[in-house]
């Protein structure tokens, strides 16, 4: 391994077709990373097999032997104290201070257990989120919680508004971030009332926050707002629902030019517009959320994800790492005395 100080750890053996496609995403993503080492963790013999493909990759990655790994079915219970598997032996990486960020590809759920045990939540934070930067018409804009937390009550909600203000304000350079609840309609009486209760939170907090109201699914896409909040569960399936549209999008563009003389004849002309409408849609270039309020940098890539989706994910540890990210959203928190918080808005809401 070379001398660069900043490493990534890699659950080599999560998610589908790994560790080929991990170790593929490594050598895309190491291209424009000169400066990450990586510390593989894995079945030496499945990986080094594949480290053979890549001889440019041979000073920047070392190997760590585990025959264990977690498998997609796993339930977070039945793993989180193995400490043999690669996922484990990633995260704990971390934590030892031999690596600045892991990625995985692996069991979301059991990612977020032992991330959360062996790295533990920010002081003053009650619950950690996955969070990510997803595109619309006008940029980009900061969603959470996208899958840590399947059931949240108002007091979740409101915190993950506080936690997406300061993200949209660092990683999107937006000084006002406009933040929205996810809802089924935007009528006050519409949704759940744990919605409502963190709507009144986010209205009578002392922050100042910059709060619109409810957002509905189909708005998302139109950059009505910086920052949209919602429960693991619905969140998870408003995100796996755009980029399942985004793909339906792509194969009913591919199968209509197929079947059109016209539309072949003018796809010279269309080439330039349908590259650039490709390349914005591909979900692969948003590969790779974040397990934000954690003590340290845990990524999230999905476990289907071909080399390119993963090298993404690669690249945006190595974005965060860059940014001191865990460090600055920490001092950010500790600037809030979010129990005080919590009760002071359930005080203003009862």
């Amino acid at each position: 391994m070379s001398d660069n100080n900043l490493v990534i750890s890699v659950d080599a053996m999560g998610g589908d077709n790994s560790p080929r496609v991990v170790v593929e995403g490594i050598n895309i993503a190491h291209k424009n990373n000169k400066d990450i080492n990586f510390l593989l963790f894995g079945d030496e013999v499945k990986v080094n097999a594949e480290l053979k493909r890549f001889p440019q990759l041979k000073h920047c990655c070392t190997v760590v032997h585990t025959n264990e790994f977690v498998h997609n079915e796993d339930k977070p219970s039945q793993v989180i104290r193995n400490k043999n598997t690669s996922m484990y032996m990633a995260i704990d990486a971390v934590r030892q201070g031999n690596a600045m960020a892991v990625v995985s590809a692996g069991n979301t759920g059991a990612l977020m257990a032992i991330s959360k045990m062996i790295l533990k939540t920010m002081h003053r934070l009650h619950r950690p989120a996955i969070c990510t930067n997803i595109p619309h018409k006008d940029g980009m804009c900061v969603m959470l919680d996208l899958g840590a937390n399947t059931e949240c009550n108002a007091v979740n909600l409101a915190e993950f508004a506080i936690i997406g203000n300061i993200l949209a304000r660092h990683t999107l350079g937006i000084e006002r971030p406009r933040i929205a609840l996810l809802n089924i309609g935007a009528e006050e009486m519409k949704g759940r009332d744990e919605i409502h209760q963190a709507a009144k939170m986010i209205r009578n907090t002392h922050l100042d926050l910059n709060f619109i109201g409810y957002i509905e699914p189909h708005q998302i896409g139109e950059g009505y707002a910086d920052v949209i909040v919602s429960d693991g569960f619905t969140g998870n399936i408003a995100l796996k629902t755009m980029e399942g549209t985004a793909k339906l999008v792509a194969r009913m563009l591919k199968k209509t030019i197929k079947h059109s003389i016209m539309a072949k004849i003018g796809l010279p002309f269309l080439l330039p517009v349908l590259w650039g409408m490709k390349k914005t849609m591909d979900p692969r270039k948003y590969n790779g959320a974040m397990f934000v309020g954690l003590n340290g940098l845990s990524v999230k890539s999905h476990g289907g994800t071909d080399a390119l989706g993963f090298s993404y994910a690669v690249d945006n540890a190595a974005k965060l790492i860059r940014q001191n990210f865990v460090q600055t959203i920490r001092e950010e928190v500790e600037h809030v005395d979010l129990d005080e918080l919590s009760q002071e808005m359930l005080y203003d809401v009862y």
